[in-house]
């Protein structure tokens, strides 16, 4: 490579006529999709699969849990799901050693498979907010005897 070639390669790499097309990462994406049969499972196959950018897809009936591996975004893969007619959530469980309180009423779920609870992150936040706004509105109520006596 002479001097013309190096120059050339840095005016494509530096040049504003340089489109450096971005590549997904490769992520794993969960989802829990209500399959009764053997079919169902091979038609929820058949068409994650067919994905572009899709490397692997592997299904679990007894969890009804789909693990799909590729550079894909989770969103498109969880609308190709419910195109097939099933229902489809991306995947609401965490292992139970990961949570603080895993048989507190927002974590525990009958239907959860067996070493797995429900994600309460979410719901937590939730909690939160609304004890706030709780609190906020009972500073100024009748029945509370340590309220604002402005009013």
């Amino acid at each position: 490579m002479g001097l013309g070639g190096t120059i050339e390669y840095f005016s494509d790499l530096f040049g504003s006529n340089h489109k450096h097309k971005a590549k997904k990462q490769l992520q794993t994406v969960e989802l829990k999709v209500r399959m009764d049969c053997e079919g169902c499972e091979r038609k929820v196959k058949k068409v994650l699969s067919s994905m572009k950018g899709v490397k692997s897809v592997k299904v679990d009936l007894k969890q009804q849990k789909v693990t799909v591996t590729g550079h894909v975004d989770p969103n498109k893969v969880l609308k190709k799901a419910q195109s097939t007619g099933k229902k489809s959530e991306f995947w609401p469980y965490v292992p139970y050693s990961l949570v603080a309180h895993p048989y507190a009423a927002q974590a525990y779920d009958k239907k959860a498979p067996s070493g797995y609870v429900r994600n309460t992150e979410a719901v937590s936040d939730a909690r939160q907010e609304s004890k706030q706004e709780d609190q906020i509105t009972n500073i100024f109520n009748d029945e509370n005897p340590n309220s604002c006596s402005v009013m």
